[in-house]
């Protein structure tokens, strides 16, 4: 075995020789029996095995040093022993001692059995895993890292021959016989509205058709020129784009320009091309290895600047193969893409694009943050949507209910384009209700407010008329960010919002991060059930630094303006207690140094945890507001993880003791003179926002979406009537109120 480190220019000479058999005219199959041959010699293996994708079953297609009789028999599922093991999770493995590591699998008609060590790479190609390429040795080998790195490079020359038809599409999968059915899938909300369209793939695989670096110096001069290119085109996007100046998606597409400028990024992959590859090839290197290394990582936030690189590598390519021009769309454009990163979205003529769908992603990804700053309707988390869609599909996406239709039948185009006018309609209806307040027939006057997070999500206080921003979620801001804010960018994004707001009111939301919202730049210790783990005021309570930073940046951005802030997830009023005493000394603070301090303070608390229930009496004189959080408060309530598929549906809403609890909360808060808003899903539903009013609740906030048809809602019921009603059902029996109360709808001609 050679020493450690003395493989750069060896790398080098398998290249070459690589690069040889690969010009050679024989066929497929013969070409790969000559390089597992070539890899051995060249690594000094005594085996090299090369398994292939074939039938969904990893099988041994060429092998040096195991017996001849067992290629195109040994099959392997993924998963299945250690070369299974590199296929599931496309990352190399290094072994000195394989049979003692518990995913080993013996397969006699091998001869493996005299071979201890072992070193595997995955054949990656776009993104998806082809097989994979394996050296033993009877010794226990300890490999060095750059011997690894040698056949994670050999791999990428393996994928050239395997891309260029050595297992056909149908030996790879089988295809699927007769016509496309039409399917409806479901995924998540991102941005309201509906698209009816075509159709299009987002980036289509570039193919690199040459690896091997004949003048590797010719090929840094080109890897400059392109990196160039890339910096010079980011710019010119961003000033183009249509997107107003301010906001978070000024800042997201900043942070993606410092990708391009890093010099580790640059230095990578000029590392790969010094080791004999080419630009094209050096850049495919470094993603592969990039998304081996993350591909693992569960935490959304890497995830999602793992796309952000691989929009990265994917536009070098363009430059270095002289492909950057603007993709041709039709007319009804839906884009459909597994991820995205902010920039690609750009990238596309917008009076074309109607809808954007992703395999992945969520509501705080970067991508999903520019589509709602180009009010674009789009779902993301739809699996398997690249599968099941072709180019030119008719697709209908509704983005509202994240819900995409393909290939729909007359008759759903029919229903939905009937759904779709009737929306529109009532879009009309509702613009008409845009200035007239939300009172109902007998006078009662309710308070219609927004939820937001970002300051994207402020345009909708004009658009849909709201009372102001009842729920101003401030750990949004945060998850997008690749760091943690300080007090001056903190106090910047408040002033923000205030600004925005202008005269309606805003209340302000103290960090609820953890549980499912964790921050990247945060540790965290694994909670068994995270969302009643350590978050939201428990954890900003434990670092009281978090917490003051943010309530000074509160203060400093709500000078001489009136300021409005909530804790959430209170359980008990000492905690309540102990962070307003947070606050009084940053107050304290404010007065000593001379800043000038709110007009006027107030401080609420988050209704989420039953037991905070059970202390009214002492919490209403400590705090000006109240806001009621269903959604929690209803998974505590029916101790029901509100994320679980068996459980959706099992506890409703509008159910005796759901009605029972905010009844008495209600009527409670109304004799301490302190008012409550619901700020849960239940607000934002016409008919639990229906009976939440003959409740006796009197202010409500939603999504945008749902502000207009609460309000028309409102405009159409008699408060007192229904409240009367609502008497007689909170004592009932009964799993579900809820087809009563839509009979009483029914009944009552009440908008629902």
């Amino acid at each position: 075995m050679p020493p450690s480190g003395t493989l750069g220019g060896g790398s080098r000479q398998l290249l070459k020789r690589l690069r040889d058999v690969m010009a050679g005219e024989a066929a497929g199959q013969e070409r790969l029996d000559r390089i597992v041959r070539v890899i051995a010699q060249g690594l000094v293996a005594e085996v090299c095995s090369c398994y292939l994708l074939k039938g969904g079953m990893l099988e041994l297609f060429a092998t040096e040093g195991l017996k001849p009789e067992a290629v195109h028999k040994t099959r392997l599922a993924i998963g299945e022993g250690l070369v299974g093991d590199i296929a599931a999770h496309a990352r190399p493995l290094a072994l000195a001692d394989a049979q003692s590591h518990p995913n080993f699998a013996y397969r006699p008609e091998t001869g493996e059995e005299t071979f201890h060590s072992l070193m595997g790479a995955p054949i990656l190609r776009g993104g998806r895993v082809l097989g994979v390429v394996v050296v033993q040795n009877r010794t226990k080998r300890h490999y060095a890292e750059d011997e690894v790195e040698t056949l994670e490079t050999v791999a990428m020359v393996v994928a050239e021959l395997v891309s260029a038809g050595l297992v056909t599409e149908e030996e790879a999968i089988a295809a699927e016989q007769g016509e496309p059915l039409p399917a409806r899938l479901e995924g998540l909300h991102v941005h309201y509205g509906v698209a009816v369209g075509t159709a299009v793939l987002h980036r289509p695989h570039i193919e690199v058709r040459r690896v091997v670096a004949e003048d590797p110096a010719a090929e840094l001069v080109r890897l400059e020129a392109a990196v160039g290119g890339l910096q010079r085109q980011l710019d010119e996007l961003f000033a183009a784009s249509e997107l107003a100046r301010g906001g978070e998606h000024e800042g997201v597409l900043e942070a993606y320009r410092m990708f391009a400028e890093d010099r580790g990024w640059n230095a990578k992959l000029k590392e790969a091309i010094r080791s004999g590859l080419t630009a094209e090839a050096a850049v495919q290197k470094v993603q592969n290895d990039t998304r081996a290394r993350l591909a693992q990582v569960v935490d959304p936030y890497l995830r999602e600047r793992l796309m952000d690189l691989d929009d990265l590598h994917h536009r070098l390519l363009q430059h270095l193969i002289g492909d950057i021009g603007k993709r041709e769309l039709p007319d009804d454009a839906i884009l459909i893409a597994r991820t995205m990163g902010p920039a690609e979205l750009l990238d596309y003529d917008r009076a074309k694009l109607k809808a954007l769908v992703l395999e992945e992603g969520s509501a705080t990804a970067h991508v999903a943050i520019i589509a709602r700053a180009l009010d674009l309707p789009a779902v993301a988390r739809v699996p398997e949507i690249r599968d099941q869609v072709s180019a030119g599909d008719r697709l209908i996406v509704d983005g509202g209910h994240g819900v995409v239709y393909v290939r729909p039948g007359d008759d759903v185009i029919d229903s939905i384009s009937t759904m779709v006018a009737a929306t529109r309609a009532a879009e009309i209806r509702h613009a008409g209700l845009r200035e007239m307040p939300a009172i109902s027939l007998d006078g009662i006057r309710v308070s219609l407010n927004l939820n937001a997070g970002l300051l994207v999500d402020l345009a909708q206080l004009e658009k849909t008329g709201a009372d102001g921003v009842g729920l101003y979620r401030t750990e949004i801001g945060f998850m997008v960010r690749p760091r943690y804010p300080s007090v001056a960018e903190q106090t910047l994004m408040y002033s923000q919002v205030l600004s925005i707001a202008g005269d309606r009111p805003v209340v302000f939301r103290t960090l609820d991060a953890g549980g499912d919202k964790r921050l990247p730049y945060l540790p965290y210790e694994e909670d068994e059930n995270p969302a009643m783990g350590w978050r939201a005021i428990r954890m900003t309570l434990d670092r009281p630094s978090l917490l003051r930073q943010q309530l000074r940046a509160l203060l400093t951005a709500s000078a001489g303006r009136s300021l409005s802030v909530m804790f959430p997830m209170v359980a008990e009023v000492a905690e309540l207690v102990e962070a307003r005493q947070v606050l009084e000394l940053e107050l304290e603070r404010l007065w000593r140094i001379g800043t000038p301090a709110p007009e006027k303070l107030r401080v609420g608390a988050m209704i989420e945890v039953p037991a905070l229930l059970h202390q009214l009496p002492a919490l209403l004189p400590r705090v000006d507001f109240l806001s009621v959080g269903s959604n929690d408060l209803l998974q505590f309530l029916f101790a029901a993880d509100r994320g679980s598929p068996r459980l959706a549906g099992r506890y409703d809403p509008l159910s005796p003791p759901v009605l029972s609890v905010m009844s008495r909360l209600i009527d409670d808060a109304t004799t301490g003179g302190v008012p409550v808003t619901v700020c849960g899903e239940m607000a934002g539903r016409p008919l639990e926002a229906m009976t939440l009013i003959g409740l006796g609740f009197s202010s409500l906030s939603m999504s945008p979406g749902a502000l207009p048809p609460v309000k028309a809602m409102i405009r159409s019921l008699d408060v007192g009537a229904l409240s009367s009603y609502l008497g007689r059902l909170i004592t009932a029996p009964d799993r579900s109120v809820r087809e009563k109360l839509r009979a009483f709808a029914a009944d009552h001609k009440i908008a629902i």
